[in-house]
């Protein structure tokens, strides 16, 4: 098991980032490729190896916090590594843990792919144990001046890899062009482009 990759950013794509450490490429798959930037330092990524019959991949996370939920979430029947990432991409990890905590199961719908049943399943399985996922103190080591490139101006260019992110999540191309109009009335960077269509995504606000 790898508890964490540490290298240069090499690629950036709508699903997963590609990790350059010592020579070797790491295709990593992670919540929101677009949290990170390409550059000459090295960042920390906290990973997992999934290995299936079918499948051996490494996904990514910025902090344990992050991780140890993710892994909690592949134990919940119905919910694989893509439904995993997809609730993580919103970025607030305390967020989906008191949705849980609450037996907040409206909130909990609105991730794709997540119905009603997978919802109480959620809360069946977890509540009452993810006490160790917020507990965890590990020290955050991507803030936003390692990761973002401040410099950049938004472009259209930003706005569509954002919705190609969006839709590598498992939102429907309808419920993504519904919350185009709000994105277009502020020029953002993609990350940026990403957290607010899912802000938006989740209040149901259209």
């Amino acid at each position: 098991m790898f508890e964490y990759i540490t290298g240069q950013i090499e690629f950036i794509g709508p699903e997963y980032v590609v990790v350059d450490h010592n020579g070797i490429g790491y295709q990593i798959f992670t919540p929101n490729p677009y949290v990170f930037h390409k550059s000459s330092e090295p960042i920390r990524i906290y990973t997992y190896q999934y290995v299936r019959e079918d499948i051996l991949a490494l996904y990514g996370f910025k902090s344990r916090q992050e991780r140890s939920l993710f892994i909690k979430l592949l134990n919940v029947s119905g919910i694989g590594p893509k439904g995993g990432l997809a609730i993580l991409a919103a970025g607030q990890t305390e967020q989906v843990v008191q949705a849980i905590e609450n037996e907040d199961e409206k909130f909990l719908v609105k991730f794709p792919g997540v119905g009603k049943k997978t919802a109480r399943q959620m809360i069946l399985d977890l509540k009452g144990k993810l006490g160790e996922v917020l507990t965890d103190t590990a020290p955050d080591l991507f803030s936003d001046s390692a990761v973002f490139d401040t410099k950049s101006a938004s472009t259209s260019a930003e706005l569509d890899d954002a919705l190609e992110a969006l839709k590598a999540l498992g939102y429907a191309e309808r419920e993504v062009a519904r919350v185009v109009p709000e994105l277009l009335k502020e020029a953002l960077s993609t990350d940026q482009y990403i957290k607010k269509a899912l802000q938006l995504l989740l209040n149901g606000k259209r």
